[in-house]
């Protein structure tokens, strides 16, 4: 591969584009979302649009996927206008999107049989890390593809860490992530909750949280915002909450194939479900709290 490759950024969401936003500084990068108001934006930061998947990946070095779930990534590879039809040999495939282990190592299975690497790198951190080059990734890949994908990768993170020489092996590490970060929402939703109902000023008790034993990065991150959920507007949507419908689902299918139970991650994801049915889907996952504490405090 060339020290200075091409990229295609495939998915330009809330994470995707400003990926390729960051990596358009450095790097020849073309991008392509079904949204043209997306492919608009990413063009204002230097991101070559194009006019769909495969015009994107046609000759380019490395195709970057952010996509949503199992069903995206293979219709962006084998769909009607999947790239691997037009990927040129020794091109990279980057996942940085959370689907899970089987399917990864399933895909995976079928491009190493086609000629190409699946560098499984899934991402966390959110947008502004993500356009900072400050996420964290866990990657599972060969020896070959680490090596080819990782000057990229870099590009991406403040922590970057090999977990294994397997594509899956990354898949798995998220998902041992977003048990916690899962949990942790929710465990944050329910303090505030309680704190409102207690009659305490919630904003003064997510200062003092966060200055003693009981803060965590979530709590911090997305406190503000569960005080935000109430207002007519709600909070900004940074991280919808149907993503950890979908990862909390791949939490409990993992601990099932290995037999371990998971009771508070169990717990948790009930409370986004209900959020889900409740029409949150495409709101802050930080609403949450509206499902422990409908009318607020």
């Amino acid at each position: 591969m060339s020290t200075d490759p091409t990229i295609a950024v495939l998915g330009l969401g809330a994470m995707g584009l400003p990926m390729a936003s960051r990596l358009a500084e450095r790097y020849q990068v073309r991008g392509f979302d079904i949204d043209p108001e997306r492919s608009a934006l990413a063009q204002e930061a230097g991101v070559v649009p194009a006019t769909s998947a495969r015009d994107a990946a046609t000759g380019v070095d490395v195709v970057l996927l952010a996509v949503r779930n199992r069903n995206q990534l293979e219709d962006a590879l084998y769909g009607e206008n999947g790239v691997v039809a037009v990927l040129q040999p020794g091109a990279l495939v980057v996942l940085t999107s959370t689907v899970g282990i089987d399917a990864v190592r399933e895909v995976s299975a079928r491009l190493a049989h086609e000629g190409f690497h699946l560098v499984d790198a899934p991402i966390s951190g959110g947008p502004v890390r993500a356009a900072k080059g400050e996420l964290l990734i866990t990657v599972g890949a060969t020896d070959e593809a680490y090596a080819a994908a990782e000057p990229v990768l870099h590009r991406l993170s403040s922590t970057l860490q090999r977990m294994g020489a397997r594509p899956g092996d990354g898949q798995a590490m998220k998902t041992v992530n977003q048990l916690l970060c899962g949990v942790h929402i929710a465990a944050a939703a329910e303090a505030l909750a309680l704190a409102g109902a207690l009659g305490l000023d919630q904003e003064l008790v997510l200062r003092t949280l966060g200055a003693g034993a009981a803060a965590s990065f979530m709590l911090g991150d997305r406190g503000p915002r569960m005080l935000e959920a109430y207002e007519e507007d709600g909070a900004e949507v940074r991280s919808r909450l149907d993503i950890f419908v979908k990862d909390m689902g791949i939490v409990g299918s993992a601990a099932r194939s290995v037999g371990l139970p998971t009771p508070v991650a169990s717990a948790a994801e009930q409370l986004y479900l209900v959020g889900q049915a409740a029409g949150l889907a495409a709101a802050d996952d930080s609403a949450v709290i509206t499902v422990v504490a409908p009318n607020g405090k």
